[in-house]
């Protein structure tokens, strides 16, 4: 890690705090006048004015009207300049790239879906790369203009060696060198963090998570994972695979060859585990997951069955991690965890018989968009950070004058 300056309590930098805690109250409430952000920063009227006036000359902030509904022209009002700084969010799945270029407020400015080019790794990180850049064009800006890009990802990613294990779901993802290929394609200001903690983010940023302290995002889809936040923080555990729930031993021999390799409970109940119950059961082919659900909207008896069998089993992985964790809230989500009316009434009944410690379920609220809200909200957090530095708006102040 590069050493960070260190900087002295000069008035420079006293006035750059007093800016950063000025531009934060205007992020968190919106359009605001130099006397709401006094009350609301607890800065005297003379410093809030000194601040104002270096973050508009820094470009951070801008003037957008006036305040109406008084008597007189009104107090002039300051919200964050957007275009201070672009962030980017990229959903890498096994059927589907997701994208968004959104500006520093969060405001989604471009997006692109495609079907994912699966057949190689080296394929799969091209497209990232010329997605990213076709938003930045729709955008009218320049990639580096970027300030931030987050990319989530099946898997875990080890920092130290750039390689990502436990994603057996994407053709070569865990070879070495992914991580510095993703960067030759959108520059080093990326971070890769695994897609469903970014799930998990998603819903705390924009869904069901938003004040809920301890909650889980269960994804259940081609695979299974847990996005964790405990004590209102993302939880990844020691070598960042937290939640790799998919390697519980529960629903399918933990030993056999299929369970070996992407773990027992992934094995029961995502996609395949679906197709499998549904052949026991003397459901014909062809078979999908989606069919199997399909069918059993429509009424069908042996695929009702499958769909009891699967929720009966997801009760166990909920029961499991709800006894080490003490969850508040689980929410579901992907491709299969978002029949939602199919699988919360056996998932409940089940997991009711199971124990008495049952978080309340839910279904996601952004459906196949958690993951890529999550990364956008990720990006801004790291964006903003950048952007808003005292040390960075100390320069800034020193360029601008």
């Amino acid at each position: 890690m590069a050493e960070q300056p260190i900087i002295t309590g000069t008035p420079s930098l006293l006035r750059a705090i007093n800016a950063r805690a000025i531009l934060e109250l205007i992020r968190s409430t919106g359009p605001v006048s130099r006397a709401q952000v006094a009350r609301g920063s607890g800065l005297s009227k003379p410093t809030v004015s000194l601040g104002l006036t270096a973050l508009l000359m820094a470009g951070l902030v801008r003037e957008v009207g006036r305040s109406s509904g008084g008597v007189g022209r009104g107090s002039v009002l300051y919200e964050l300049n957007p275009v201070v700084g672009w962030v980017a969010g990229i959903d890498i799945g096994r059927h589907w790239v997701r994208a968004e270029l959104a500006d520093i407020t969060g405001t989604v400015v471009a997006r692109r879906d495609q079907a994912a080019r699966v057949r190689s790794a080296r394929l799969l990180v091209s497209q990232v790369g010329a997605i990213a850049h076709e938003l930045a064009a729709e955008a009218g800006i320049d990639w580096d203009r970027v300030t931030h890009t987050t990319v989530g990802s099946p898997g875990v990613l080890d920092p130290a060696s750039g390689r990502i294990s436990l994603a057996p779901n994407l053709v070569g993802w865990e070879r070495q060198g992914l991580a510095e290929a993703l960067k030759r394609e959108l520059g080093e200001r990326i971070n890769v963090e695994n897609d469903v903690n970014l799930a998990a983010m998603g819903e705390q940023w924009r869904g069901l998570g938003q004040g809920v302290r301890n909650f889980g995002f269960l994804w259940i889809s081609t695979g299974v994972g847990l996005g964790l936040v405990l004590n209102g923080e993302l939880f990844r555990g020691g070598s960042g695979a937290a939640g790799e729930v998919g390697y519980l031993p529960l629903g399918a021999d933990p030993r056999g060859p299929g369970a070996r390799r992407r773990g027992a409970f992934e094995d029961a109940v995502a996609a395949d585990g679906v197709v499998n119950i549904a052949l026991e059961l003397g459901m014909g082919r062809p078979l999908t997951a989606k069919k199997v659900f399909t069918a059993a909207r429509k009424g069908d008896l042996l695929a009702a069955r499958v769909v009891e069998e699967i929720g009966r089993r997801i009760a166990l992985g909920v029961a499991a991690v709800a006894a080490v964790l003490d969850l508040d809230l689980v929410i579901l989500g992907g491709g299969i965890g978002a029949n939602n009316a199919m699988l919360l009434d056996p998932i409940g009944r089940e997991l009711r018989a199971l124990s008495p410690l049952r978080p309340r379920l839910a279904i996601s609220a952004l459906g196949d968009d958690a993951v890529l809200c999550g990364a956008v909200a990720t990006a801004l957090s790291a964006a903003q950070e950048r952007l808003f530095d005292p040390a960075r708006m100390l320069d800034r102040q020193d360029q601008a004058v």
